[in-house]
C-alpha cells in the first residue's frame, strides 16, 4: 500500500486544503491528513477541533484519514509506513518554503514530496486570511468547507 500525507496546521482547513487531499487520494491508496501539533503556538481550533472538521469534511473519501503528529514529519512518516508528502503551491514563495522542506525530508530519510500546483480558484486562499476575514465579519462561505464555515461563525460569535 503506497501512503501520503497531506499535513499542516488546518487552522482551519480550506477549500485549498481539500482540492490538494481530494487530488492526492486519487494518486495514493491512502492519504494520512495529519495536523500538527505545536504547543508553542495557540490556535483558533483545539488540535481536536481541527481533526473533527478534517473527519467531517474528507468522510465522502474512502481512503483517507485523520491524524495529529508532533515532531519531525519524517519521524512520522516512518513510524506509518508513509512513502511521500503532497503539498499545495500557491505561489512562489510556497514553492521557495517547500522545496527546502522537501530537500530536508529527502536528506534525513528519502521522503519524497510531490509539490501540486493549487486550482487558481484558491491561489490567494490560507487559513491566516480565512480567519482574519471572517473575525471583521467579511464573506468566507464560499472560501471554506461548510462544517468550517460553521464553526468559524460559531467562534467569533462566542467573541462579541
Amino acid at each position: 500500500m503506497r501512503r501520503a500525507v497531506c499535513s499542516g496546521s488546518y487552522d482551519p482547513a480550506t477549500n485549498g486544503h481539500l482540492d490538494i487531499i481530494e487530488r492526492a487520494a486519487k494518486l495514493f491508496d491512502e492519504v494520512v491528513v495529519a495536523v500538527g501539533v505545536n504547543k508553542s503556538k495557540k490556535g483558533l481550533f483545539t488540535v481536536e477541533e481541527r481533526m473533527d472538521m478534517l473527519r467531517e469534511i474528507t468522510a465522502k473519501l474512502p481512503n483517507v484519514r485523520v491524524d495529529s503528529w508532533q515532531g519531525l514529519l519524517v519521524d512520522y512518516c516512518r513510524e506509518n509506513d508513509i512513502v511521500a508528502v503532497a503539498k499545495g503551491l500557491r505561489s512562489v514563495s510556497d514553492f521557495d518554503y517547500e522545496l527546502q522542506m522537501a530537500q530536508m525530508n529527502r536528506e534525513l530519510t528519502g521522503l519524497e514530496t510531490l509539490l501540486m500546483a493549487n486550482n487558481p480558484a484558491y491561489g490567494f486562499v490560507s487559513s491566516s486570511l480565512v480567519k482574519e476575514v471572517a473575525a471583521l465579519g467579511g464573506d468566507i462561505e464560499h472560501l471554506v468547507p461548510p462544517v468550517v464555515f460553521k464553526r468559524l461563525m460559531e467562534k467569533y460569535s462566542e467573541r462579541d
